[in-house]
């Protein structure tokens, strides 16, 4: 089901579009994806489990190309970490949930490093290439890493198709 409000926007007080969407994914539950964008820049998206949930982990070893494709949920409240890139995003008081898959959190991850390298020096320079070199090799499936998302209110989740093959 999706609704549509339209009210001011929390910046410029223009008034846009609300969306409120749900959906059912599949291995999972049903959620509630609400997104709000307005021409002033100011963007808002975030996704909620709509079942009780309690503290989840989940965490998914990424070693071919196809595990790439493997859907991951983040609310807001959740936790992403990949150990053997040293890489840990916290949520924050403007921290968004999205729906994605592993490449689009090593896509969030690579455009947080370019940013950073906008203005890094030094070994905190030589630090952020080399991250973006691994995340390279993961994409062509030359090197592993593990992702692990971990949510104290349960509504994050790595979620696999049990179809496709992986034990």
């Amino acid at each position: 089901m999706r609704t549509v409000l339209r009210a001011p926007c929390q910046v410029c007080n223009r008034e846009i579009e609300y969306i409120y969407q749900t959906e059912n994914i599949p291995y999972f539950s049903e959620i509630l994806i609400e997104s709000a964008c307005c021409p002033c820049g100011w963007r808002m998206s975030d996704t909620f489990i709509l079942s009780e949930g309690q503290p989840s982990h989940s965490e998914i070893v990424v070693e071919r190309v196809a595990d790439l494709d493997i859907r991951v949920i983040r609310s807001s409240s959740g936790t992403i970490t990949v150990p053997e890139l040293g890489i840990e995003i916290k949520p924050g008081p403007a921290s968004e949930g999205f729906i994605t898959n592993v490449e689009g959190v090593l896509d969030r991850i690579d455009d947080v490093l370019q940013m950073a390298l906008r203005t890094a020096e030094g070994e905190e320079r030589e630090r952020a290439c080399s991250i973006r070199d691994r995340i390279a090799a993961v994409r062509e499936g030359r090197e592993r890493i593990t992702l692990i998302i971990d949510d104290p209110a349960g509504n994050s989740a790595i979620i696999q198709n049990p179809a496709d093959g992986r034990e």
